[in-house]
């Protein structure tokens, strides 16, 4: 493996270590004022105020907004799915814990990636599913039984 994936795998895993904070952090929002859809409100607007000085910053020129007519419908999609996690999050991270809410997004992330793959779907290319993909999906979703093992109303295994 080349230094560059190496460090693009490193900060892929950086960016994935901050999800479970903002899961704690969104929920906790929705609490305090009083509904989960408040604080998933007021976590995109603060995702908003971030951005925009980001792009200051960055010197971002203005869209082109006339490639919006030629670009397919589902590109919509990603602001809904932000909602639907977010929301999500809020209120499952608090009832599954942190890890046990994470392991259940990433087996349904990766599921949902092995189908995008499959068929290059949402702009990405085409990646066959492959045996050792399947098993490593198979692995992941092992660990899911195995870290909510007593929410299934087995006996968790013991710990130390």
């Amino acid at each position: 493996m080349h230094t560059n994936s190496l460090l693009l795998i490193l900060a892929a895993i950086i960016t994935g270590a901050v999800v479970p904070f903002q899961a704690g952090a969104n929920a906790a929002l929705g609490r305090s004022l009083g509904h989960p859809l408040w604080g998933t409100l007021i976590s995109l607007c603060v995702s908003f105020a971030c951005i925009v000085p980001v792009m200051a910053l960055a010197k971002v020129g203005a869209p082109t907004l006339s490639g919006l007519v030629q670009a397919p419908r589902w590109i919509w999609i990603g602001g809904i799915v932000g909602v639907v996690y977010i929301t999500g999050a809020l209120m499952l991270a608090p009832k599954l814990g942190a890890a046990g809410f994470m392991m259940a997004v990433i087996a349904g992330q990766m599921l949902a990636s092995i189908i995008i793959d499959q068929w290059g779907l949402v702009g990405l290319p085409q990646k066959p599913v492959t045996l050792s993909r399947l098993v490593g999906v198979g692995l992941i979703f092992l660990g899911l039984i195995v870290m909510q093992l007593q929410a299934f109303g087995l006996k968790p295994l013991a710990s130390s």
